[in-house]
């Protein structure tokens, strides 16, 4: 592909700007100073502006610590959504959030423009495992609850019958406030799912976090919120092996 095009595409500006910056001297591609448009490039080569790398890839995966109050969507006009923390020079990438995390809730959140890896991580056929910390009120979870929880069971909160799969709970330290924490692995995503679990066994959840999805993890406390970065080679991986994509 040519560089000038291989850099328009990448969101980095017109196509005349970066003629501009090429011309200019402003490109290295593998070490060297290119200042030829129709350099022909791949993805795989390292390509700098200014002294500072780009991410050229067709493909781009990042991680948003979403925080509590932010919209999953890539826009509102109301209320904060998740677009506003994409830098800007992404907002061309046509970039989105995997399935969502309720208005209500924190944590891990992937985006990416890769539509097969986002369709695989939220079907029911990969049983991708998904972790969240739950601060609830209420009892403490007695062994027989978790051994429902464990085997899967049946609610009925909707006024209709619908079947939870199995899943894995274990307690965790109390929160700061002295509520109880929980930790919960769904290898689904039902609507509410979480919160809907607690309620049939009389808990109210006070704060819910999504902290693992596939082994990528971000921290259990608050700390990290509102932080986007790309993934991380180890992170993919982790996410390929998990929908069955590793030999993509």
């Amino acid at each position: 592909m040519r560089l000038d095009r291989l850099l328009a595409n990448s969101g980095l500006g017109t196509r005349s700007r970066v003629r501009d910056k090429i011309n200019h001297g402003g490109v290295t591609v593998n070490g060297t100073v290119i200042t030829d448009a129709a350099f022909h490039v791949t993805e795989d080569d390292s390509i700098l502006i200014d002294g500072h790398e780009i991410n050229c890839k067709t493909h781009l995966y990042y991680l948003l610590d979403k925080p509590d109050g932010v919209l999953t969507a890539m826009e509102d006009k109301r209320l904060p959504c998740v677009a506003d923390y994409i830098p800007s020079e992404l907002k061309s990438k046509k970039l989105s959030p995997v399935g969502r995390l309720d208005y209500h809730t924190s944590g891990l959140l992937l985006i990416t423009n890769d539509g097969e890896l986002s369709h695989r991580l939220q079907s029911p056929r990969y049983e991708v495992p998904k972790t969240y910390l739950a601060t609830f009120s209420g009892q403490d979870w007695t062994e027989n609850e978790i051994n429902t929880i464990v085997s899967g069971f049946t609610i009925r909160d909707k006024g209709y019958s619908e079947q939870i799969a199995p899943a894995a709970l274990e307690m965790t330290d109390p929160s700061d406030d002295g509520l109880s924490r929980a930790l919960l692995t769904l290898h689904e995503g039902k609507t509410h799912e979480v919160r809907r679990i607690f309620a049939h066994f009389n808990k109210e959840v006070a704060a819910l976090r999504r902290i693992e999805l596939a082994g990528v993890k971000v921290s259990r406390e608050l700390d990290s919120c509102g932080r986007f970065r790309p993934l991380t080679d180890d992170e993919l991986r982790l996410l390929f092996d998990a929908t069955g994509m590793s030999g993509n």
